[in-house]
């Protein structure tokens, strides 16, 4: 039972009497003193002897009493706003706690609110009470994640809207009849350092490939539901009774990007979600009519909100050049409207309305197995909540009309830069200016890269296959040799263990042959390991080139992109931009 229900709080939000723990890092809840108690006295205990004065923060229920327990202090009753803070028993004279705590625990609560709106609502409650777990629907993962996303690696996040029209209010969106199609699809990359992140939009209408997809039915038996080739994106979902976790397989075949954990959202999501904060401001560069979506806006900005702004999102024939790919324009910039809202203050000071969107965002959510509960998605939350959304990049999957068709309804990828977009989250590099990421980079190259080249000729060096495809190493091997003139290699097997990126150890008098073969490879100085020198077949000193994960083939490039690709369109989180 909350605070509400023991008759504690008759004029407090219950959100307000949650109150952060320096000492474990957890929310407590800490009720107000007890109110002036009823002029009608109730059966009493007599006192014991030498019994103290009665605690205050908590009557009892007429005739009960709780047991005591040995040492342990009943916590002091929160003040309330404005009083005048009193220091607790025996420690007087400490330093008073900084303003800036208030601030650090408004942003504990919203959690991911800082990074992603649909993370953000389920993030921002977790500190509510218990029962928003029941709230959480989940569906298995089917062995396609990761297994959950990690505090010390970086986060992928499959983000899926549905086309499904459950909920009240929804019958005339969507297809008639969909079983759920993945309608808005979004790959949500959080950098290792949470400095940075990318929004990757896959268009719906792209035509790829849908592999072989094990799912798990409701009577709890295993299926494996069979691809299909060359189809619509957006069929991954709901088609022929695929689950999350086809479209999950679906993004990693075509991204080479794995993810950790999904969400899928419904209509709903969008409705309540922004009711929820009292709606999110947008901008249009022009009037919208759209008989389609329903949407009728004048040029300039507006708040919207519930009805409204789903029919915002799924507006396409009256801006852009009417399809889907404009829409997901209008998405992003939705998204980012929502996002700062969620961060202002007038979103976070207000108890009311995180308890709002704790409860709209649980409901509005499908989560993996591996995020069933407040606890899971508040451990993501805070992973999230360190982003700051002027280095959260919204872009999409480069695209272009399909040739094969005469009226243009399908796209396929543009393979000039959708590879480059795809290595650039694959190698958690920034589509933004981040500084601090930027000069460790610069340092690392500046320091291994930076100087003479030993002649391709006296470069000494075994290859080892560390994860790279079956025959990579002796690929390798003959392309040195023969085109690239690196005659003193040779093929030392396989390695010990698999590595995730390529690395090239060396020592430190064979570092102008280190030089030399990084620029044969295209190695990046990260990639460079200064160590130790090991003993060829010959018997005389040669480095150690190790085939990760992520080779390619020899002759292809390992250094990942600097940058977005030309041509690629991008927007931050931070900025107010209007439709056209």
């Amino acid at each position: 039972m909350d605070a509400q229900g023991r008759g504690r709080a008759d004029d407090i939000d219950p959100a307000d009497q949650w109150v952060l723990n320096p000492n474990t890092g957890e929310y407590e809840l800490r009720l107000p003193p007890s109110p002036p108690q009823s002029g009608v006295p109730g059966p009493r205990r007599p006192p014991a002897p030498d019994a103290g004065p009665p605690a205050r923060g908590r009557s009892e229920a007429p005739g009960r009493r709780r047991p005591e327990t040995p040492g342990r202090a009943v916590p002091p009753p929160r003040r309330r706003r404005g009083a005048p803070e009193e220091p607790l028993p025996g420690r007087r004279g400490r330093r008073p706690a900084k303003k800036a705590a208030q601030g650090k625990k408004v942003l504990l609560w919203t959690g991911g609110a800082m990074a992603f709106v649909l993370v953000a609502g389920a993030g921002a409650g977790y500190f509510y009470i218990e029962h928003l777990n029941d709230n959480i629907a989940s569906v298995s993962d089917d062995g396609a994640s990761t297994g959950g996303f990690q505090k010390d690696k970086a986060i992928n996040i499959l983000l899926i809207g549905t086309d499904k029209r459950t909920g009240k209010g929804n019958e005339s969106y969507g297809d008639s009849g969909s079983v759920g199609h993945a309608d808005t699809t979004i790959l949500l990359h959080v950098s290792k350092d949470r400095s940075n992140a990318t929004a990757l939009s896959i268009p719906r209408d792209l035509i790829v490939d849908v592999p072989d997809c094990p799912t798990t039915q409701e009577d709890g038996s295993q299926k494996i539901i069979p691809g299909t080739r060359q189809v619509r994106f957006n069929t991954s979902l709901g088609q022929d009774g695929r689950t999350p976790s086809c479209t999950m397989r679906t993004v990693t075949e075509l991204t080479g990007v794995k993810p950790d954990n999904f969400m899928v959202a419904d209509f709903n999501a969008v409705k309540t979600l922004t009711s929820a904060v009292g709606g999110v401001e947008v901008c249009l560069g022009k009037d919208i009519d759209d008989p389609d979506s329903h949407l009728k806006l004048s040029k300039g900005t507006h708040t919207i909100e519930g009805e409204q702004a789903l029919a915002f999102v799924r507006t396409r024939h009256a801006v852009g050049f009417g399809g889907d790919l404009s829409r997901i324009g209008l998405q992003q910039q939705f998204l980012s409207a929502l996002m700062r809202k969620l961060k202002s203050n007038d979103t976070l000071t207000s108890p009311s309305k995180m308890l709002d969107l704790a409860e709209a965002g649980t409901k509005a959510l499908t989560v993996d197995s591996q995020l069933d509960s407040i606890g899971k998605l508040k451990d993501l939350g805070l992973e999230l909540g360190k982003l700051d959304t002027k280095n959260l990049t919204f872009t999409t999957t480069p695209v272009i009309d399909n040739p094969a068709e005469k009226v243009k309804s399908t796209v396929v990828l543009n393979e000039s830069t959708a590879p480059q977009v795809f290595d650039m989250i694959t190698n958690d590099v920034s589509f933004t200016a981040v500084k601090e990421q930027k000069k460790k980079e610069a340092a690392a190259v500046a320091a291994r890269l930076k100087g003479s080249k030993a002649p391709a000729s006296e470069v000494r060096v075994r290859i080892l296959n560390g994860g790279a495809d079956p025959g990579s190493a002796q690929e390798t091997l003959s392309w040195l040799q023969v085109e690239e003139g690196v005659t003193k290699s040779e093929n030392a097997g396989n390695a010990p263990a698999a590595l995730a990126k390529t690395t090239l150890e060396y020592a430190p008098d064979q570092a102008g042959q280190a030089r030399r073969l990084a620029d044969i490879m295209g190695l990046s100085g990260s990639a460079m390991k200064p160590g130790e020198s090991v003993e060829n077949a010959q018997g005389l000193p040669a480095m150690t080139l190790t085939l990760g994960k992520d080779f390619k083939g020899a002759g292809a490039s390992l250094t990942a992109p600097s940058k977005a690709p030309e041509g690629v369109q991008k927007s931050t989180a931070d900025k107010v931009e209007c439709a056209e």
